[in-house]
């Protein structure tokens, strides 16, 4: 590994922000709201997103160390949004595990 290109960062010492946080907060909350709209790349959350959206905490519970084989395409989609993202993919099975769930009560 080339030790040059690998960046170490802790809680005590974040990586730089790359925002131009003065460029930001001179701008007024119409121009944010209209360079938001204007991103085909992130555009803001529906209020029908919104609705159906549901904040995921982690909980106090020991997690168990397993093996996993999954495809390139899934792991390159779950890397690409950051950091946590073997716990984003933990998230998204306890979801769908609590739907499986509630599927089989009703």
């Amino acid at each position: 590994m080339n030790e040059k290109r690998i960046a170490r960062y802790s809680l005590d010492s974040p990586p730089p922000s790359r925002t131009d946080w003065e460029r930001l907060r001179a701008m007024s909350d119409e121009e944010v709201e209209a360079n938001a709209l204007s991103d085909p790349d992130n555009p803001p959350a529906t209020p029908e997103q919104l609705a159906g959206a549901a904040v995921v905490t982690p909980e106090d519970r020991e997690q168990v160390p397993v093996s996993l084989r999954l495809d390139p395409d899934v792991i390159d989609f779950f890397k690409a949004q950051g950091c946590g993202y073997q716990s984003r993919i933990n998230a998204v099975l306890r979801d769908y595990v609590q739907g499986q769930r509630q599927g089989k009560r009703a």
